[in-house]
């Protein structure tokens, strides 16, 4: 899959920034028809880090969110700024 549509867009909520701070996770809303192998794919290529792990959920209301853990050599509070969410 093209990692544009996969990757809907970064979810900011007050839930979202205190995992970036104190878990190094990323929340994104990504496409229901996506796995979390092509999560993976889509996080690496674009923002140009290493996942350690994906999880995730579908909400009541028909959204996937993934929850994108990065290694701990990459710190999403700046791929976070480069991308725009602060």
């Amino acid at each position: 899959m093209n990692p544009f549509d996969v990757i809907i867009h970064p979810d900011v909520t007050e839930k979202s920034v205190k995992l970036l701070e104190a878990e190094n996770k990323m929340v994104f809303v990504v496409s229901l028809k996506s796995d979390k192998g092509d999560i993976r794919n889509a996080v690496e290529t674009l923002y140009e880090v290493k996942v350690a792990d994906v999880n995730t959920l579908v909400t009541p209301k028909g959204i996937k969110k993934a929850y994108v853990k990065l290694l701990p050599e990459f710190k999403a509070e700046e791929i976070a700024t480069r991308v725009g969410m602060f």
